[in-house]
């Protein structure tokens, strides 16, 4: 799928919901919890467990892809079958 950046993409099979922040070099597949991500809100299925947190970022290196999580939910983030890495917190710039 073509993701540009503030698109909103749902899970199918949980609650999690997603923004593009950064779009990827190339088409990705991406899926949550193996199940691909909609482009239409969905009714949450499933459970809210561990996987996808409300807040954080994810980031994919090999694609360049980067997406803030809007609503946690069960089930791995993944482009192209390749999980994606919490992304860490970037350092501000001094001040003074």
């Amino acid at each position: 799928m073509s993701l540009k950046p503030g698109a909103r993409y749902w899970a199918t099979n949980s609650p999690a919901a997603i923004v593009v922040v950064r779009p990827p070099s190339g088409d990705v597949k991406l899926t949550c919890g193996g199940e691909p991500l909609a482009d239409t809100e969905q009714p949450a299925q499933g459970g809210s467990g561990d996987g996808v947190l409300l807040g954080k970022r994810y980031t994919d290196p090999e694609s360049g892809l980067e997406v803030l999580c809007t609503r946690a939910g069960a089930g791995v983030l993944a482009a192209d079958g390749r999980p994606l890495e919490l992304a860490g917190a970037r350092k501000l710039p001094a001040s003074d």
